[in-house]
């Protein structure tokens, strides 16, 4: 009897479900029957599929490697970033701390300084240093609102480093030991020897008119005299480094490059300083004001 396709199909279908209830039922019964011979067959398997396996998980395997090699490069690329912005932060810390550290050991000499006979001392911070060439004077940070005058010492606990020239309200100039313009009566420690020590813009200020220049030796110490009314006797200032036809030079014991904080000291001598002469105005040509001193001089 010849069925249509159909008719097949429909067989099939009906006859496929109980053909694989019967196989599986015959597997699981031969599996029960004899274990070895399955996992032989499993073993056999597995022979069989493993060079393909090893051929396909090698790209797979060396795909994995440099995924994981480009992920250390961006690590180590963003710790590199990390590290470089936390060692520019500490070095900022650092120079931070270096300031304090230079504040506080300059803070902690000048508390050991106890200025002998003084009226009255402010302390004070450096500003500005215009040591050069033609100018040797230091700028602080403190003024006429905190007492300060013209003519009163500026000290370290090294020694003298100059005195105030110009006073403001809030700032001050310090005209320095070593300035062109600076003059100071002192003493030689060991030979009793007065001089004036003369300032040349150079590092070493120099003796003049000392009374027995051949007695004075490399080493002696220099000391404020307290003659002309400006400072007060024995306030150090440095020791003869050199000596020449120009007048012993003598390093002084204050460095100013390296001075950042001071005492101004008020030994109430400043008055004896000559003050500045007022200006005052006068008729010239033509009825003009013209500028002049005291004196009448232009």
């Amino acid at each position: 009897m010849i069925r249509s396709p159909a008719q097949l199909r429909a067989t099939i279908q009906r006859a496929a479900p109980p053909l694989l209830v019967l196989l599986s039922a015959v597997i699981i019964i031969l599996g029960k029957a004899d274990q070895t011979m399955f996992d032989s067959l499993r073993t056999t398997l597995t022979d069989d599929v493993a060079p393909a396996l090893n051929v396909v998980s090698r790209p797979l395997g060396a795909a994995a490697t440099l995924v994981r090699r480009a992920e250390g490069v961006v690590t180590m690329y963003q710790d590199n970033l990390r590290l470089k912005q936390e060692n520019k932060r500490l070095l900022q810390w650092q120079q931070i701390a270096l300031e304090l550290s230079d504040d506080n050991r300059q803070l902690r000499g000048l508390l050991k300084v106890v200025p002998s006979g003084a009226v009255s001392y402010v302390t004070a911070r450096v500003i500005a240093n215009s040591g050069g060439g033609f100018v040797r004077t230091l700028m602080v940070n403190a003024g006429a609102e905190q007492g300060l005058t013209r003519g009163q010492a500026a000290i370290t606990g090294g020694g003298l480093v100059g005195r105030l020239t110009e006073v403001g309200a809030r700032a001050s100039r310090v005209l320095l030991i070593t300035d062109l313009n600076s003059r100071i009566p002192v003493v030689v420690a060991r030979s009793h020897i007065n001089a004036v020590l003369a300032g040349d813009n150079s590092e070493r200020p120099r003796l003049l008119y000392a009374g027995a220049p051949n007695e004075i030796k490399i080493g002696d110490r220099v000391v404020t005299s307290g003659e002309g009314g400006v400072f007060p006797p024995d306030l150090p200032v440095g020791v003869v480094a050199a000596l020449g036809r120009g007048g012993p030079q003598v390093e002084p014991f204050v460095e100013s490059s390296q001075v950042g904080r001071l005492l101004v000291v008020d030994y109430g001598l400043a008055g004896g300083l000559p003050q500045p002469v007022p200006v005052t105005a006068r008729s010239g040509r033509h009825g003009k004001p013209v500028a002049t001193d005291e004196a009448g001089v232009r």
